[in-house]
């Protein structure tokens, strides 16, 4: 099949900035905000070809993004995977995108074709829907970004990368294991990076998710309701970050299955879990046929949320990056 057509930013002018020179200042100034090192390692850290970073609007996960993105090596890259999560439709395995560009404020970016019909030939794959992926934003809040440190990794336009969007679907772990295996040898192969897409814990009546761990013991989490007394030990907030980190620990562990049975437990409403799933089994595969320390884990190094939970009638969203050394 061939791909055609551009894909509209839908969400510029709305979720963030439309205006090219508005915007490339905003993002400029997210990333100047982000040390110039972390762990010891100048940025980007060398060979640090994946990330996890969120899709909110820029002026709530901006900043937290701009980690994950001053980390990514692209000094090699020939083209970008970006994995997220479907919020427009439900989705069951993983789909590929029908648009041969996609558009940011700053220009297109290319999709792969090559890449794209070799991932839609393993069969393994459906077509993400037209009206699903104009409007789904957790690919597209990825794009400025992506097409940022792009520019400011090559001198020509015509070394530029090209994309390979690909939305992760309701899969469970043996499926994600199983996409993670079909991924693995493009995540060996230095001319890829990879972008995965999520934000953290969604807290409150309007997400369904009102977990609580009393005096800290998240093995006696309750659903808190606007009856229940406003709990201050500890206060709402730390509960969900102490959730949040244990996820983020599970992630951290390398260990697929410790991020399954994090989920399962806490309920967690990671909406990228999935295509962190995915990409954890890839890891993991690569970890599995040549483990070396420090490689193939992902590393979190900035944790922020939309507010700070005081009450039932609150909520937040949380939001994390992460880099993986491949």
């Amino acid at each position: 099949m061939k791909l055609k057509g551009t894909r509209e930013a839908s969400h510029a002018d709305s979720w963030y900035d439309g205006d090219p020179d508005t915007l490339s200042n905003q993002l400029d100034s997210f990333l100047s905000d982000v040390p110039n090192s972390i762990d010891d390692n100048g940025l980007p850290i060398p060979g640090a070809r994946v990330v996890i970073a969120p899709h909110a609007g820029y002026s709530y996960s901006g900043p937290c993004a701009a980690w994950a993105y001053k980390c990514l090596d692209l000094s090699k890259a020939k083209r970008v995977f970006v994995l997220g999560p479907s919020h427009t439709y439900y989705l069951r395995g993983c789909a590929l995108t029908k648009f041969a560009k996609y558009e940011t404020p700053f220009g297109d970016l290319t999709v792969d074709e090559d890449v794209v019909k070799k991932l839609r030939d393993t069969g393994k794959f459906q077509d993400i829907t037209t009206r699903g992926d104009v409007d789904e934003h957790s690919l597209e809040m990825h794009l400025p970004y992506i097409y940022k440190r792009i520019a400011q990794t090559f001198a020509s336009e015509a070394e530029y990368p090209t994309i390979v969007p690909i939305l992760v679907g309701d899969n469970n772990g043996p499926e994600e294991k199983e996409f993670g295996k079909l991924l693995a040898p493009y995540l060996q192969d230095p001319d890829n990076a990879f972008v995965v897409s999520s934000d953290f814990c969604h807290w409150g009546t309007r997400f369904s998710y009102t977990a609580y761990a009393p005096e800290g013991k998240v093995e006696q989490l309750q659903s808190l309701n606007r009856k229940t007394p406003t709990p201050t030990n500890p206060p709402i907030h730390e509960s969900i970050k102490q959730v949040d980190h244990l996820a983020m620990d599970a992630v951290a562990s390398g260990d697929h299955n410790k991020f399954v049975d994090n989920l399962r437990h806490t309920k967690n409403t990671v909406c990228g879990r999935h295509p962190i799933g995915v990409m954890m089994a890839a890891l993991e595969e690569l970890a599995k046929n040549k483990p070396e320390d420090g490689k193939y884990r992902f590393k979190f190094v900035q944790y922020q949320r939309s507010s700070l939970v005081e009450d039932i009638t609150d909520s937040s969203v949380s939001y994390a990056s992460a880099y993986a050394i491949v």
